[in-house]
C-alpha cells in the first residue's frame, strides 16, 4: 500500500518572528494585525535655545537660553485618575502592519521652563513702551548688539508647562533580543522615527504683561527613538525608551495679544520615558 503524501499549506506553519539578533527561541504568535496602547511618564533635557520676541515697538532675541523640565515630585498624583495628567506623561496607540513593524500616534507631554534669573546675550531693540498696551520697559529700553544682560522676573518669565506638547506619528521596528522557551515572554529592541506638531500652552510674562495662554499649534518637530520592550506576557509589557528630537516653534503666544505679539524658538531635546502597555 503506497503511503499517502501529506501536504501542509503555508497557513499551517506558525509565523516566525524576524530579528537582527536571532534569539535561540522564537515567539509563538505573529504581532501582525495587533494593536497596542501604553501610558507612562517622562523626564526631559533641553539644549540651549535662542528665543526671539516680536511685537509693537520691539524685536529682540535672547541667545543660548538655558531651560529645564519641571518634574513632578513622586506622589499619588501619578496614580490618581483625576490628576494623572499633571506630571510629564506619554500616551500612544499603535497598530502592527507587519510582525516587526508598527505605526502609531502619540502625545508627549513635556514641560519647558526657562531658568530665571540668568545672564544671556541680547540682539535687537526694545522700545520704551511696547505691545498693544504700551507697557513700560524702563532701563531695558535700547538697541542691542550682543551685550550680556541679566534676565530677571521683572523682564521675563517663559514656560511651556501645560505643556511642551508633541503630537506625533511614528513608525517603529522591533527586533527580539531574547525569547523565553515558551515563546510568551520576550525582550525586544524598538527603534523608530516620527514627526508631528508642537502644541504648547505657554505661560509668559514680558515686562509684567502676559498670561497662561491657550493651547495653539506653534510649530512642528521630528524625532528618533530607541528603547527596550519587556513582554511580561505576550500581551502585557514594560518599556523604557529614549527619544531625541528637534522642534521649530514659530508662533508662541506671549502677552495675550496674539494678533500683535509672539515669540519663536527652536528647541532640541532628549526625553526618557517609562511606560506600561497592553497589546491586543
Amino acid at each position: 500500500m503506497q503511503a499517502q503524501e501529506i501536504k501542509t499549506s503555508s497557513t499551517d506553519i506558525a509565523p516566525t518572528s524576524k530579528s537582527l539578533f536571532n534569539p535561540e527561541h522564537t515567539r509563538k504568535d505573529s504581532r501582525k494585525g495587533d494593536f497596542y496602547f501604553h501610558w507612562g511618564y517622562n523626564h526631559s533635557w533641553y539644549g540651549k535655545s535662542d528665543i526671539r520676541f516680536q511685537g509693537p515697538n520691539y524685536d529682540f532675541t535672547l541667545k543660548d537660553v538655558v531651560a529645564h523640565d519641571r518634574q513632578s515630585k513622586l506622589s499619588w498624583d501619578y496614580l490618581n485618575p483625576g490628576l494623572i495628567t499633571v506630571p510629564q506623561y506619554n500616551i500612544r496607540v499603535g497598530y502592527f502592519i507587519k510582525d516587526n513593524y508598527s505605526i502609531s500616534v502619540g502625545w508627549d507631554h513635556m514641560k519647558y521652563v526657562m531658568d530665571i534669573p540668568q545672564t544671556v546675550a541680547i540682539t535687537g531693540f526694545i522700545g520704551s513702551n511696547i505691545s498693544k498696551e504700551g507697557v513700560s520697559t524702563g532701563s531695558m529700553a535700547g538697541n542691542y548688539n550682543g551685550q550680556m544682560i541679566n534676565v530677571k522676573e521683572s523682564m521675563l518669565t517663559f514656560e511651556h508647562t501645560d505643556g511642551f506638547n508633541y503630537a506625533n506619528v511614528e513608525v517603529e521596528r522591533y527586533d527580539d533580543i531574547w525569547v523565553a522557551p515558551g515563546g510568551n515572554t520576550s525582550l525586544t529592541l524598538e527603534t523608530g522615527l516620527g514627526g508631528g506638531m508642537v502644541v504648547p500652552r505657554s505661560d509668559v510674562r514680558l515686562f509684567g504683561l502676559g498670561r497662561n495662554n491657550h493651547w495653539n499649534v506653534a510649530g512642528y518637530g521630528i524625532s528618533a527613538k530607541v528603547g527596550l520592550k519587556f513582554y511580561v506576557w505576550k500581551n502585557i509589557y514594560l518599556q523604557n525608551t529614549t527619544k531625541v528630537g528637534t522642534t521649530n516653534l514659530k508662533t508662541i503666544h506671549t502677552t495675550g495679544w496674539d494678533e500683535y505679539d509672539k515669540a519663536s524658538q527652536k528647541i532640541n531635546y532628549l526625553e526618557n520615558m517609562w511606560v506600561i502597555g497592553v497589546q491586543f
